[in-house]
């Protein structure tokens, strides 16, 4: 017998206390979750102040490496000319904010950056770009020597070849010859660039060059420097070229941090890296007392082609619009778009509790404590992820396949979490891949469970497509660690939730797994215990291992004539064996 209670005078029944506390528990989850996007995006958010500004108009840099190439200008093809106007309105910024330009090549139009370059009052560090084409570099060289004499107050350096070493492209023997070649036709100082380990294996260019060019940069070492110890790091290695050049000045040619891309063991591009590295290493060069040239004016596009992310990313100011990232006076925050990426994720976490809600009630359910947990948990990851996915979905889509490939990881992620919150409430497990691409008896005719199914199929394809990139091809490829979150945790949830006991185990979803499986070992062990957007990437290629390897087809009862005739007509076109499966959703 069920007695009633009293309330504030009023008798409430037991039904109806269990209906307000079925209730209350999904809008306490919700708030719980709502609030914990808040904060998350509000740290996330939080600027960071440097002691000293990155860029500040009333202390310039000494220089600024600086191409002018621009949307889908290459320095690759000969076809590309940059027009004057092009020119004159970067140095026109960079005036503002540098004494000195460096340049690297004298062809594509360059060889008008000298006369721009005066009319500003910068100067300009001229490069002569070598390679294996002797031809070529004969025209260089060529062109370089009539700029230096054409502007002997602006040309301060000719710079002979810019790690061609490196390249391979010519002997240190043959270089040392062009440098004193050059050096016999001008009346500036002459000098050659190179990463810091070829100037101490090629000590043979000490005689030749009036000063040392040499490139530090952290984030490419062979062993990765994180960024709160670049700038000690490029203070060591100067004092170490200094020893082993002793009485040649030490110009550190370039230097400078991304501030977009994969990681590297420890090293982070970021904004917020960015601008520190910058103005630490700017702050070590004024106390220390050593010249330095920064790495670089502006993003360059082109090389993401070849270089990916990190390598369109190492710009001060950012390609399409030529703005300074870092202007003085601004905080400076890894997403300085946070309020709005909060917001975004909070409506994403409302429709996902919606979206659960209307399942249950359109399925006459009862949901318990279990699945409401995993409906807040995933609200909540999917609140807090959606954000940083879109931002990295903007940051690393180049050309029309990364856009796509990006653009359909985000709308799968987006997705995924709504499905995923309606399956837990409505009992329903994973779908597989028979539903949308198996024989006909095996296809689904729910739409949802179709829409669902295509999701999954998204996921699992795009997963495989970075996770093979990462295996053989890793250096320039992003971790979609936060996307992939998004798009494969739900589908793990629904499976714990609602598992498939018994069955068959496909094979399509076995070989995907061990797939997914030797990869997330392999790239874990091949980058390193200090990449964490490694680890996550791999920690989500180990779940959907785990999701892919627990699918079940289950066997149901024999179907009935009809469907039977239809099956054999099935197995018959296709060559299949006789079986007594049907998966029923």
């Amino acid at each position: 017998m069920h007695v009633a209670r009293v309330e504030n005078g009023v008798r409430v029944s037991p039904g109806r206390m269990k209906r307000v506390t079925s209730h209350h528990m999904p809008l306490t989850l919700l708030l719980v979750s709502l609030v914990t996007i808040a904060i998350a995006w509000w740290w996330l958010g939080l600027p960071v102040d440097l002691p000293r500004a990155p860029i500040d108009p009333n202390n310039k840099l000494q220089c600024i490496s600086y191409a002018p190439f621009r949307n889908h200008q290459t320095s690759l093809s000969p076809a590309t000319q940059v027009s004057r106007e092009q020119i004159a309105e970067d140095l026109a910024l960079l005036a503002g904010v540098s004494n000195c330009v460096r340049t690297y090549a004298t062809d594509l139009g360059l060889d008008q950056i000298p006369e721009l370059a005066a009319k500003q009052g910068l100067k300009v560090i001229q490069g002569i770009f070598l390679d294996k084409d002797q031809q070529k570099n004969a025209m260089q060289i060529a062109t370089a020597v009539r700029l230096a004499k054409q502007y002997p107050e602006t040309i301060i350096a000719l710079v002979v070849g810019n790690e061609t070493l490196l390249r391979k492209d010519i002997t240190a023997s043959d270089l040392a010859a062009k440098i004193r070649s050059v050096k016999a036709q001008v009346a500036v100082p002459v000098t050659y660039a190179d990463v810091w380990e070829f100037w101490l294996s090629n000590a043979e260019l000490y005689d030749a060059v009036d000063f040392v060019t040499v490139h530090i940069l952290p984030y490419w070492e062979n062993v990765p420097i994180r960024a709160e110890a670049a700038a000690a790091h490029v203070g060591a290695i100067r004092r170490r070229i200094a020893s082993a050049f002793p009485g040649k000045e030490i110009l550190i040619g370039e230097i400078g941090w991304p501030s977009a891309g994969r990681m590297r063991e420890s090293a982070l591009p970021s904004p917020v890296n960015q601008a520190r590295v910058v103005s630490e290493i700017l702050d070590l060069a004024q106390r220390e007392n050593f010249r330095v040239n920064l790495f670089e004016a502006f993003d360059e596009s082109w090389k993401r082609e070849i270089e990916g992310t990190v390598g369109g990313s190492w710009g001060l100011f950012d390609a399409a619009q030529r703005r300074l990232k870092y202007p003085p006076g601004i905080a400076i925050s890894n997403f300085p778009m946070w309020k709005l990426q909060m917001g975004s994720g909070i409506g994403l976490a409302i429709l996902i509790f919606g979206a659960a809600w209307l399942s249950l009630r359109r399925n006459f359910g009862k949901a318990g404590l279990v699945a409401w947990f995993a409906v807040a948990i995933l609200a909540t990851a999917s609140g807090i992820l959606l954000g940083v996915a879109a931002q990295k979905m903007i940051d690393e889509s180049y050309g029309a396949g990364g856009w796509l490939l990006w653009g359909s990881l985000l709308l799968a992620a987006g997705a995924s979490p709504l499905f995923g919150a309606a399956a837990i409430m409505s009992g329903r497990s994973s779908p597989t891949f028979l539903d949308l691409l198996g024989p006909g008896l095996y296809r689904t005719g729910s739409m949802l469970a179709i829409l669902h199914g295509a999701v999954w199929i998204a996921t699992v394809v795009i997963g495989t497509a970075t996770a093979l990139g990462l295996v053989f091809d890793p250096r320039f490829i992003d971790f979609p660690y936060a996307a992939l979150t998004m798009a494969a945790a739900p589908f793990a949830a629904v499976m714990l939730v609602n598992p498939v006991n018994g069955g068959i185990r496909p094979m399509a979803e076995s070989i995907y797994a061990g797939l997914f499986l030797f990869a997330a070992i392999y790239i874990g062990f091949n980058e390193g215990p200090a990449n964490w957007q490694s680890l996550w990437t791999c920690a989500v290629y180990l779940l959907l291992a785990a999701t892919l390897w627990r699918v079940r087809v289950r066997q149901q009862r024999a179907p009935s004539n009809e469907h039977r005739r239809d099956q054999l007509r099935v197995e018959s076109a296709f060559e299949l064996p006789d079986r007594q499966l049907q998966y029923d959703r």
